[in-house]
Formats: C-alpha cells, structure tokens, sequence
C-alpha cells in the first residue's frame, strides 16, 4: 500500500475544517496542499467518498496527496473504489500506475471480482498487470483464469506473466496448460525456460505435501 509520510505538526488523518464529508470533498477539490492531504486522509472513512477521491485523484499532481487518496481508497476497499483506482492503470504517468497498483494490491477480495474482464483486455500491458495483480487474490477461480491466459493468449509476454504467478500460486492440475503454452510459442526459449521453472516448482511442492 502506498506509505503515508505526517508532515510537520499534523495530526495524523485529522478531518479538514468544518470535520463532515462535504467539507472535506470540498477541501479536496479547491483546498491548498496540506488542506487537501488531510481531506484526502479524512475520507478514508466515508465509504461513500470513492467517486469523490477518484476524481480528485485524476486530477491531483502532489505526490504526498496522490499517496494519501490512494490509501483511503484501499481503505474504503468498495468496487467503487476499485473502479476509480483502475483509471489509473491507464496513465501515461508511471508514478500514478505504480500507484494504482499498490492500492490494488491492498482490494485482493475487491480486485477478484475484476481480474476476468482485466485479463482480456484489448491494452497487452493491462493484461500484464492484470497478471501481477492476481498474486494478490490466489483462489481457484484465480488459477482458472490464469490457465485460460496460458490456453489462450496471443502475447507471449502475457503469458509469460501467467506462467510467472502460476510458479507461486499453481497445483499440479494447471501442468498440462503449462506445457501447451510453451508449444504454443515455440520460437521463445525465455517462455519454455520459464514453464519448466514453473512446472517443476510445483512437481516439487505437490511431492512435499504428499511426500
């Protein structure tokens, strides 16, 4: 999750002046720096600010408030707040991508319910994010989109991000797709050389935990 630095002399998420929602949202829009850092910090407890705080931060080029809207929005941890955050997994600006990812990160159980629509994206690099994204939320619906990823991608680096999660998330059952998909890109080496990492590090925890 995105770290919180206190500035100087402030009280760690004290409510902007007037201490309400609206007061806070207004101060998040038109406030002055430190004024829209603690509104931002404020609203990480009013569920109901997501769309709020989405804006702002779209529209917000302070890095110190860019961090503390993206930890109420992990805070609030809605599918509104997920929706706003996913914008930014778009941008053209790293930092905010980096972001978003670790606000992301901070929602497994609110991401989950997105990662199906993530992994089939039109954008190759959503797709690749959407990936590393599952670390987050392992489950078996998780392990079956990643192995229709290894079954049906067309970008051998998303899948080579597939096969990069299923090395630490996988059961012996996703081994078959592992090796349809290095047959599937038989000029990349780098591919093949990752499914056999993958496949054996599973082969050798399915043996430990039957051994």
């Amino acid at each position: 999750m995105p770290l919180i630095r206190k500035g100087p002399n402030d009280p760690a998420g004290a409510p902007p002046s007037g201490g309400d929602a609206d007061s806070a949202i207004a101060a998040l829009r038109s406030g002055a720096t430190q004024e829209r850092w603690a509104a931002a910090r404020s609203l990480a407890t009013v569920p109901g600010a997501a769309s709020a705080l989405g804006q702002a931060l779209r529209e917000e080029a302070d890095e110190r408030v860019r961090e503390a809207i993206f930890t109420s929005l992990a805070r609030i941890n809605s599918a509104e707040s997920v929706e706003a955050v996913l914008l930014c997994m778009r941008s053209d600006d790293a930092n905010l991508r980096t972001g978003a990812l670790d606000a992301l990160r901070a929602m497994p159980g609110a991401i989950g319910a997105r990662l199906a629509s993530l992994l089939q994206d039109a954008d190759v690099d959503i797709r690749i994010l959407a990936c590393d994204l599952a670390r987050a939320a392992p489950s078996a619906e998780v392990r079956r989109l990643l192995t229709a990823v290894l079954e049906t991608d067309p970008a051998v680096n998303v899948c080579a991000a597939a096969v990069d999660v299923l090395a630490e998330i996988g059961l012996p059952d996703v081994l078959p797709s592992l090796a349809r998909c290095a047959d599937r890109f038989p000029d990349q080496p780098f591919l093949r050389f990752a499914v056999k990492v993958a496949s054996d590090r599973i082969g050798t925890e399915a043996r430990g935990l039957h051994g």
